[in-house]
Parts: structure tokens; sequence; C-alpha cells
């Protein structure tokens, strides 16, 4: 429904789509700026940040898309039409998720896709049919830890009820702070993004192997292919935080 009225009115539809696009592409004019008075950043060149920038934009931009309305509970459950979708024969999950699905997010896939592009034909890689296959890896598994935030983040707004910032400071602000080389954050930050909320393994972690860099933490080799297995324990994760949070929802009663 929200895709038809959507396409009913293209140029609007095309307006708000090249506005997410530019939106987030002044995050990558920052970086532009930032190499036009230096020539590496963390020891990465610029192809290297861009690939960086590439992969999780990209990453974000899928679950953004699919899960990007999940931020919008904490009001319903404030305002009470949380109830509405109770009484209704469609899972909850899929109806919080489907709330004004916004197709303007193409934007933000669009654009990340065109740096990770420009950065895959300029880093300097020996390319295997291994490193290869790593890439769509890396950005399917990014797509589904960062879903999984969007729910753990939907599911603590049942307790919390005005969250949403919280949430959007895991997902909108963790793909910014992915964007850069782990190389420039404090090592207690690199191990907080990898062993508590894991998001080292959306891009940082397959990215250093991809590129040759050594892991600032030291980690054995094998970690860096962890992502698969990460997604899926943040689905289940993400899958009993949200049973949680449903099942300890109070109505307003009104």
């Amino acid at each position: 429904m929200w895709v038809r009225s959507t396409l009913a009115y293209r140029a609007s539809f095309l307006l708000t789509a090249l506005g997410n696009f530019a939106a987030t592409a002044l995050d990558f004019l920052a970086i532009l700026l930032m190499f036009s008075h230096i020539t590496v950043l963390g020891g990465f060149t610029l192809p290297e940040v861009a690939f960086l920038y590439g992969t999780s934009g990209a990453a974000l931009g899928l679950a953004d898309l699919v899960l990007g309305s999940m931020d919008r509970l904490g009001a319903r459950v404030r305002d009470g039409t949380t109830d509405v979708l109770l009484v209704r024969p469609v899972p909850v999950f899929a109806q919080v998720a489907a709330d004004r699905f916004a197709l303007r997010r193409l934007g933000r896939i669009t654009q990340a896709a065109l740096v990770l592009g420009w950065s895959l034909t300029r880093v300097e890689v020996a390319w295997t049919p291994g490193k290869v296959l790593l890439v769509p890896l890396m950005l399917l598994c990014g797509a589904v830890i960062f879903a999984a935030v969007f729910t753990v983040g939907a599911a603590f707004q049942f307790v919390a009820q005005d969250a949403a910032e919280v949430q959007n400071s895991f997902t909108y602000g963790g793909t910014t702070m992915l964007q850069y080389p782990p190389t420039v954050f404090a090592k207690d930050l690199v191990r907080g993004v990898t062993f508590v909320v894991p998001l080292a393994f959306v891009n940082w972690l397959p990215a250093l192997r991809l590129l040759g860099r050594d892991d600032p933490l030291g980690l054995p080799g094998w970690v860096d292919f962890l992502g698969p297995a990460v997604a899926a324990l943040m689905c289940v994760l993400a899958w009993l935080a949200w049973r949680a949070g449903l099942r300890n929802y109070r109505s307003t009663g009104s």
C-alpha cells in the first residue's frame, strides 16, 4: 500500500529519493574534504576509506529500507495505537516494519553503492574468488546485523517508550563510525563494537582481511570470517528481545 501510494506521485518520489541521496552524500563529501589536506587517514588511503564507507552505508541502507520504520514504535506505545496492531491477523513485527514504508531510502543505498563501486576499482587488492565472494557476503551479513540492532532497539521501546534516539545512535551512529578506519579510534571503543555490539563484523574485520591490514586488537585471523555466525546469533538475540518486549507490553488503556 505504501509503495503504491509513493509511486502514485512519481515526481515527488524521485525528488525525495534524490534528497535522501544528497543528504547521505554529504558524509562522503566530508571525507573528500578531509583527504584534500591529507593522503592517509589512520594508515588508510582514500579508496580504502571509500570502501569502508560504501560497505557500511550499503549494509545500513538495506536494513533501513526494510526495518527503518521500527523507530516509530515508541510513539505508538505512548499513544496506545500499538493495541490496533495486536488485534490484526498479521504479526506485529511485520506491521511495524511495513508502517509508512519509505521507498525514498533507495537513495542511501544507491549513493553508497556508487561509492563502493568506485572504491573497488581503486583499492589495491589481489582479487581471488574468495575475496570477490567476501564483498557481497559482507553486505548481506552487515544488513542482517543492522536489522537485528533495529529490532533490539524497537523491543527496548516497549519498555522505554521513547528510545528512538538511543536506537538511532547504534544504527545511524554506528554506520558513521564504521565509515572510518578502526585505527583512528581508541582500542576500548573498538573492543566495544567487536564484543558488546558486534558492529565491527559489518565491515571492519572482513575489510581488514580484504585489504591486507593488521587487526588493531590482534584477534586470530579466523575471526574475520565470523560475519555469518555473528549475524545469525544477532537474529536469535533480536527475536528473543522482540518476544520479551511484546509480552511485557502494557496498553495505555486509551
